[in-house]
């Protein structure tokens, strides 16, 4: 017979459990738990409003700390369909004659790619990738923010970058993540966070651009909120909990299917 157990101590098997198995599905865990779907769902609520974990369709996934972020090459070489899909989502989004930034990352070179046919635009990264292809291609003036190279990811980080953008008036910014959890976007590295911060300062609107295989990690460094932002801009599988929580927010949410 399986021994009853409090809630607390639920909650603690519920975790050690995901440390072993990354997802656990509703059903298993009533199993294991011998209680009911009800109570299981009541444990993952408490779960998640502790930032622990985070609902996935039919079940639960443990919210992962990221100590170090991937390189560059890593990163380019994963989920490459869907980033490209993210990128074309975002060219009828600009206006004309815009001022534009495009935040560091992959799926941030995949949105320079649309806009370089733009002669209309000013778009300013800190991004080395986004600014060479933009300075071959693009048609548009361009800025790149300086500062304290970040080698891994090719890009610039710090006070120096975080001070060119506090002097801007940005109209549209595109922000990338390799963090994200309900709460918002954050980062292992402090210098990165100072930059993002700057932004949000300054856009008009902020629009989030990421995929779901970034949602459920969690960085040191609190970058921005999920209510800062004015639309996000993913693939359908991000968790249904946290589009609802989008919704509430009122947030625009943009789901991007990959054809």
């Amino acid at each position: 017979m399986t021994r009853f157990m409090i809630p607390a101590e639920r909650q603690r098997t519920i975790l050690a459990l995901l440390d072993k198995q990354e997802i656990l599905s509703i059903a298993e865990l009533t199993a294991l738990l011998a209680v009911s779907h009800m109570t299981v769902r009541r444990d993952i609520a408490k779960l998640e409003e502790k930032g622990e974990v985070f609902s996935v369709a039919g079940g639960v996934q443990r919210m992962q700390a990221v100590r170090e972020e991937l390189g560059h090459l890593v990163k380019a070489s994963q989920n490459q369909g869907i980033k490209r899909a993210l990128g074309e989502a975002c060219r009828d989004r600009v206006p004309p004659r815009a001022t534009v930034y495009l935040d560091a990352g992959t799926t941030l070179l995949e949105v320079a790619k649309v806009l370089a046919d733009r002669d209309d635009l000013l778009i300013v990264t800190n991004d080395f990738f986004i600014a060479g292809y933009l300075a071959e291609h693009g048609k548009g003036q361009l800025y790149h923010t300086g500062g304290l190279v970040d080698r891994d990811n090719h890009s610039c980080v710090g006070d120096l970058a975080a001070r060119f953008l506090r002097g801007l008036n940005i109209d549209l910014a595109f922000i990338s993540a390799s963090c994200w959890n309900p709460r918002g976007i954050s980062s292992p590295s402090q210098d990165k966070v100072m930059v993002k911060r700057a932004i949000a300062r300054v856009a008009r609107q902020s629009v989030l651009v990421c995929d779901s295989s970034k949602f459920g990690r969690t960085g040191t460094f609190m970058a921005m909120e999920t209510a800062e932002f004015d639309a996000v801009i993913s693939d359908p599988d991000l968790p249904a909990a946290y589009q609802e929580r989008l919704a509430a927010e009122d947030v625009e949410w943009v789901a991007v299917g990959v054809s």
